[in-house]
């Protein structure tokens, strides 16, 4: 069986790298006693599936991993398959670090694609403190009527040249008390688009004081979804919508 769960990453904990993320759900799954399956060879690993890496110091409400459970050992304890994904948050809640929160569990269907294959898209939240909200904006407008936005990236070594503007899909700005907020939808096929390449296209003067992901979409022939939605009257719904 395969699980997947929703979970966030916020306040000092943003400062954890990828990998070492990795390895605080392996010890907390070992601590939960999750009858998870382990790889083969001499140095056996649960089998664990993140979706895509978020850079240190950004924060995020909408990450994922996937779970895969051992059935024989679900079953040999006389637990409910459905039953036992759901209560997933709970029996990880006491050994994750503050600011790692499980929102959300589901058993996935047979075949259901990778984290890294489905997703098509990520939404994005740039917290600017002291940035005028119009000036933002005018700024926003002028990428999105670029019909070529090229950058300057280092790949393996070497100095390229790649046009973001395909991946830009949506740009918004909202005038905070403090400042400004802009949100934004980037592509991640056939690459994914860095937060900061995206600022780093953008003619500002102040960095934002916080980055947070938002979702993560999930495009199907009926729209976009993500990899799993949240009650909209959950307190994280209801926290994130705010």
């Amino acid at each position: 069986m395969r699980v997947r769960i929703r979970y966030t990453k916020s306040g000092k904990v943003k400062f954890i790298s990828h990998r070492d993320l990795a390895r605080v759900f392996e010890r907390a799954i070992h601590r939960a006693e999750i009858p998870v399956v382990y790889s083969q060879g001499f140095t056996p690993r649960p089998r664990l599936q993140f979706g895509l890496a978020l850079a240190n110091g950004y924060e995020s409400d909408a990450e994922y991993l996937d779970i895969e459970i051992d059935d024989e050992r679900l079953s040999a304890g006389g637990s409910d398959m459905a039953a036992y994904a759901v209560g997933l948050p709970g029996l990880l809640a006491p050994h994750l670090p503050t600011g790692v929160v499980v929102t959300a569990a589901t058993e996935l269907e047979q075949g259901t694609p990778s984290l890294q294959d489905a997703v098509t898209s990520c939404g994005w939240d740039f917290d600017f403190a002291d940035t005028d909200a119009e000036m933002l904006a005018a700024e926003a407008s002028r990428l999105l009527a670029e019909s070529e936005l090229f950058v300057e990236l280092e790949r393996k070594g070497k100095q390229v040249r790649e046009d973001l503007r395909p991946l830009l899909r949506e740009l918004t700005v909202e005038r905070r008390p403090s400042g400004a907020l802009l949100r934004a939808e980037l592509g991640t096929k056939p690459r994914s688009v860095r937060p900061a390449e995206l600022l780093a296209a953008m003619r500002l003067d102040e960095r934002p004081r916080r980055v947070l992901r938002t979702h993560q979409w999930i495009t199907a022939d009926s729209g976009r979804r993500e990899p799993i939605e949240l009650d909209p009257l959950s307190p994280h719904a209801l926290e994130r919508a705010s």
